[in-house]
């Protein structure tokens, strides 16, 4: 229980605000780029991405993460993490994991936005006080 609070305040510390309205969306639009492209490196191994099964099915899991918003800091930082090593070591399609782990970094940076599960457990809550 403690280390659920400790994970709580962490990451209700690292984003003050769930962005909300077109910014959300936008946000949800590029967890769901990145998803749709790790996916796609799953799907078909091997071929023009040249990734390896392991790390395809490592980039699929936290591409999953992604798209529900859920460990966002996390998950992108591991995307992150291994789309530069697959840009490193693949050689293969450089530029587009070089893309994919720069929009991954920046959603590290930004958080995950109000349409995520991070946002419904970890976001701010408004408490209005009535007077009965």
């Amino acid at each position: 229980m403690l280390r659920l609070l400790v994970i709580f305040r962490v990451l209700q510390r690292l984003y003050s605000t769930f962005a909300n309205g077109l910014p959300g969306r936008g946000l949800f639009l590029l967890r769901l780029a990145v998803f749709v492209f790790l996916i796609q490196q799953f799907v078909a191994p091997g071929s023009v991405l040249g990734v390896n099964r392991w790390e395809a099915a490592v980039a699929s899991i936290a591409g999953a993460l992604l798209l529900a918003g859920l460990w966002t800091p996390l998950s992108a930082a591991l995307t992150a993490l291994l789309e530069l090593w697959i840009a490193i070591s693949v050689g293969e399609a450089r530029d587009a994991h070089l893309l994919a782990a720069a929009i991954a970094l920046s959603l590290v940076g930004l958080g995950p936005g109000a349409w995520s599960i991070d946002a419904r457990l970890f976001g701010r809550r408004r408490i209005s006080m009535r007077d009965r």
